[in-house]
């Protein structure tokens, strides 16, 4: 499992943004914050077509900071995350 960096802000420090990276098409990356995650790899999978109740999770565990989940599910949908510069 590949490590992803995280950082917690406190509210009104700003909107996290992450660097979301498609393992498996290694040109596809993007900046997005943690509410766009989802709709991106929901996107993804399309041009795949195919399809996993696990991007929902995904999406869940990074709004809420589960970041044990968010390393778990990540792995298992072949995306690496870590937060943008």
């Amino acid at each position: 499992m590949k490590t992803m960096g995280w950082s917690t802000r406190r509210k009104g420090e700003g909107t996290a943004t992450y660097v979301l990276t498609d393992r498996l098409q290694q040109h596809h990356a993007v900046c997005s914050t943690a509410e766009q995650i989802t709709a991106t790899l929901l996107t993804w999978l399309a041009q795949l077509d195919a399809h996993s109740a696990l991007v929902e999770e995904f999406g869940r565990s990074i709004r809420h900071n589960d970041w044990a989940a968010a390393y778990a599910i990540a792995d298992v949908l072949s995306v690496d995350v870590n937060e943008s510069a």
